[in-house]
């Protein structure tokens, strides 16, 4: 018996949204970087409705009252309810009840070295599972072009161990997420650490769906054609069926009218005989 996913219920109703954090000179790049992370995610566990994939928004302890607030570039919490979230603006762990799973930051010149610092202090303050930094530059904005933190027993940030390949490819395992975190190149991406997959970027997704959409029509299109080959070799059989049945009939015809024309041939016979005997039965008479 299957039941019902309850998302938990948060009453934001009476609350207004949280005001837009401060932003700098806007990143056009960056900000596509981190659009690009959230959808990634956001498609990894789309088959789940109590996932918040989401940035931009203020991270409190509490709504108000607390000095220095944090707008991480993405957070990743489970078991919420991510309509009521965004709603809010902002993910306040007083009204949620819970601190989120993960908090990522990304690189920048005028925000890098707060990242390895104060935010990493206080995002373990809130109680945040895992910490992560990436850094596109490859260390000149952080102290590391990929770094992970997981939070202990004690209430502080361990460092999760970061991984270097042949190849240069930085990578890092995150169990909250069951998933690999690598640089690459300068590229934040996803790999599945069961299939060494990498998860597909909106653009590869869309690629992928398309080709599967052309696929099944081609499996169709097969389908339909030997459907096709099928009824007209239905239609190939019936037709030698009916002429079998025709040639049948015509030799069924053939041996009734045989049989008739013996049956005649008999009787001529018999009525030939019957008159000879008569004749000769006439000659002795008048002999």
């Amino acid at each position: 018996m299957t039941t019902e996913r309850r998302l938990p219920i948060a009453d934001y109703s009476h609350l207004e949204p949280l005001p837009d954090p401060p932003r700098g000179e806007p990143d056009m790049r960056q900000s596509d970087r981190i659009l690009a992370f959230h959808a990634i995610l956001s498609l990894h566990f789309a088959h789940r409705d109590d996932v918040l994939i989401c940035g931009d928004g203020y991270l409190r302890r509490i709504t108000r009252g607390e000095p220095g607030d944090f707008a991480p570039d993405m957070v990743v919490a489970f078991g919420v309810n991510p309509t009521a979230i965004v709603a809010r603006n902002g993910y306040v762990i007083s009204e949620v009840g819970k601190p989120p799973e993960l908090v990522l930051e990304v690189g920048s010149y005028s925000t890098g070295p707060r990242d390895y610092t104060i935010k990493r202090q206080r995002y373990a303050e809130y109680g945040v599972g895992e910490y992560w930094r990436f850094d596109p530059s490859g260390g000149r904005f952080h102290d590391a072009p990929m770094a992970g933190d997981i939070l202990t027993v004690e209430g502080g940030y361990a460092p999760l161990p970061v991984n270097r390949d042949p190849d240069g490819l930085l990578w890092g395992y995150s169990p909250v997420l069951d998933l690999e975190l690598c640089w690459d190149n300068g590229q934040l991406r996803f790999r599945n650490p069961h299939t060494k997959q990498f998860l597909p970027t909106p653009e590869e997704a869309r690629f992928l769906l398309l080709d599967a959409d052309a696929r099944a029509d081609n499996a169709e299109a097969r389908a339909d054609n030997a459907e096709a080959r099928a009824d007209n070799a239905i239609a190939r059989a019936d037709d030698a069926i009916a002429r079998a049945e025709g040639a049948e009939a015509r030799a069924e015809a053939e041996r009734s009218m045989r049989h008739e024309e013996r049956r005649a041939r008999l009787e001529a016979e018999e009525q030939v005989r019957i008159l000879q005997a008569e004749l000769e039965r006439r000659n002795r008479q008048d002999g």
